[in-house]
């Protein structure tokens, strides 16, 4: 998922996030593993080289993971374990040194005040290079046929078109999964919009009912977020919200305004950091473009490549770019 504002405020509040599970799943050939109540063997340990990365279940963050794996082992022979973990839990894994970093975060102000300004258990590891935006969209078909959609004004004009029999006789928002950074509910509610949050599920479910409205030429209206390989399939027109101004989102209850942009950032196990020698150090020179990760983004999920095929793939062809990374 990828977006969020300036430097400096780096996203907003997540607060469907606390909605989701905690689990934490060991994403490696020996198979899942509950790590709620234990540490990883591997993360922060002095010495050892074994690194472990969170991996958040969207297709970008999946590919920013599979080419740090691939160039861990194969030019700087680590070992690397990765833990799918959803947003607001994965702070509390790296906080602990359960995991060692994570390299796509859309902006979460409390985990950062708690651990990095006060606790001092993480440390930031720089910025991604990918610039984030979550926003709504129809598709470009829809938009081109009633301009006007693309005003948040007007949408109430068009919530019959936009009904689904999941969305209780109103016009349907899609979002994806309940985990995600989204202001929704609260945005159809304080702009007063004849609409529902429907929830997909995930991102794969989203992507998949997105798809199939676009095969039947048939409106929608859905949270998504930029950069994303989606629109190289289906173009969508963004709906513009009410501007975006500093601290209009601080109140999760108030939000009426648009999502920021946000420079995505990775953070670090603050051990990790200081100990974690060539590891560390490539991790927080890792930066790249949105054209890079939807790149590795499509193999994975259109080619339906294995991430560390895909990985294999970017990287004899991207020398240039990831030479710095691992010197």
């Amino acid at each position: 998922m990828n977006e969020r504002n300036h430097p400096g405020r780096r996203g907003r509040r997540a607060a469907a996030a606390f909605a989701a599970g905690t689990a934490l799943a060991v994403l490696t050939g020996c198979g899942a593993a509950d790590m709620t109540r234990q540490a990883s063997p591997y993360a922060a340990a002095q010495g050892a080289k074994t690194v472990t990365l969170s991996v958040q279940s969207w297709v970008g963050a999946q590919a920013n993971t599979a080419v740090a794996s691939y160039l861990l082992e194969h030019e700087l022979g680590y070992r690397v374990d990765t833990v799918q973990v959803d947003e607001v839990p994965a702070w509390d894994a790296l906080s602990q040194g359960r995991v060692d970093a994570i390299l796509e975060d859309w902006g979460h102000p409390e985990q950062e005040k708690r651990y990095v300004e006060d606790k001092k258990t993480i440390t930031p590891g720089g910025d991604l290079g990918v610039t984030g935006h979550i926003g709504w969209f129809v598709p470009t078909y829809f938009a081109e046929e009633h301009p006007d959609v693309t005003d948040w004004k007007n949408l109430d004009k068009y919530a019959d078109l936009l009904r689904t029999p999941e969305s209780r006789g109103k016009g349907q928002l899609m979002d994806g999964s309940p985990s995600y950074v989204t202001n929704d509910k609260a945005l159809v509610k304080n702009l007063g919009l004849d609409f529902e949050v429907v929830f997909a599920g995930s991102e794969a479910a989203q992507i998949t009912q997105i798809k199939q409205f676009a095969k039947e030429r048939k409106p929608f209206l859905t949270y998504w977020y930029k950069p994303q390989w989606l629109f190289e399939r289906v173009p969508m027109t963004e709906v513009k919200l009410p501007e975006y101004k500093e601290g209009c989102d601080a109140d999760p209850e108030k939000v009426a305004c648009a999502y920021p942009h946000t420079p995505l950032q990775k953070y670090l196990n603050t051990r990790f950091a200081e100990r974690g020698g060539t590891a560390a150090s490539f991790l927080k020179k890792f930066r790249w473009s949105v054209e890079e990760q939807n790149e590795v983004s499509l193999m994975i999920a259109e080619e339906k490549m294995p991430p560390a095929e895909a990985a294999k793939k970017w990287v004899e062809r991207n020398e240039d770019t990831w030479r710095a990374w691992v010197n």
